[in-house]
């Protein structure tokens, strides 16, 4: 039985794993959509009231019904990297794929449908308020008048993306950024603007979670940071064990998102409580686990190993 690892060739993650895999001698498939269907074939046929569906790749041929697994970590867009690409070409890439790998009886991580919803910050929040944790308040808005009224209600409030960066070359920045109700707040009719209530933070919390393990570590924060991905910090990230009502409020959540994977975002405040602030379906989990020896991508492997459904 074959796990199928989908991301593109240059993810230090998925090679963590991957030599975990062979490690335990299970046979890996590693493919990116990109490369479809220029080195790489798919063959799906449904016949007889029967199915059945074949994959080639890297000299490997892996049938639907030896598929233990499948991880979707970081793959490209189907047919991107074809001889002549084309949103027609992508779509029925896409098609031919995804639909013969829905077919087939094995296990996600995470299901491409539960993903997509999962990726959706409004969706995040409500979530995270259903299982628990605590929530900045938070609003998403186009009306400059409600956007400057949350700003003076709350005092001081970032502002941040819902969607993470745009597309595009040369790749784009935008740091979650500290503003004050003297701002102007005309520019939030030109889009959704997401405001949240500022939480002062003494540290960074990347909390992961890999079917029912959790792991835990916490980076210090630097005076007045707002954003932990950006500024200088001589502070690297240490495991922390996981408090009962965090763990708790964990479990509900990818319970309810249907997610085997999670990468949750905190922040801890002056008192050492933790707020939520966002999970990622697809985190990075690598700089973690070079950091605490955390065995992440161990228990990645163990997940994708196990046997699919009856």
């Amino acid at each position: 039985m074959t796990v199928l690892i989908l991301t593109a060739k240059d993810d230090v993650t998925a090679d963590l794993v991957v030599t975990r895999l062979h490690a335990a001698e299970v046979p890996v498939l590693r493919l990116d959509p990109a490369d479809l269907p220029v080195g790489t074939l798919l063959s799906a046929h449904y016949t007889h009231g029967d199915f059945e569906g074949l994959l080639s790749a890297n000299g490997h041929v892996v049938s639907m019904g030896g598929l233990r697994s499948v991880w979707v970590r970081r793959p490209g867009e189907p047919a991107a990297h074809a001889d002549e690409p084309s949103a027609w070409l992508t779509a029925e890439t896409r098609q031919a794929l995804f639909g013969m790998l829905y077919s087939a009886s094995a296990r996600w991580m995470n299901h491409p449908r539960d993903a997509e919803r999962a990726r959706l910050k409004p969706w995040q929040l409500r979530t995270a308020h259903l299982s628990g944790f605590a929530v900045p308040p938070t609003v998403i808005t186009t009306f400059p008048r409600l956007a400057r009224q949350f700003a003076e209600e709350y005092g001081e409030v970032v502002v941040k993306s819902a969607s993470g960066p745009p597309p595009g070359e040369p790749p784009m920045d935008l740091p979650t950024t500290l503003i004050g109700p003297d701002s102007d707040f005309s520019g939030v009719a030109a889009g959704p603007t997401l405001l949240q209530r500022y939480v002062p933070k003494h540290a960074d919390i990347r909390l992961t979670c890999v079917g029912s393990r959790l792991f835990a570590a916490r980076k210090k924060a630097e005076p007045d940071q707002v954003d932990g991905r950006y500024g200088d910090t001589e502070h690297t990230w240490e495991p922390v064990p996981v408090p009962g009502r965090i763990r708790k409020s964990v479990h509900d959540y990818v319970e309810r998102a249907g997610l085997a994977y999670a990468a949750f975002d905190l922040a801890e405040d002056e008192v050492g409580f933790w707020w939520f602030l966002e999970c990622n379906q697809g985190g990075q989990f690598g700089f973690v686990e070079l950091d605490t020896g955390q065995p992440i991508s161990e228990a990645v492997a163990r997940w994708l190993a196990r046997p699919r459904p009856a």
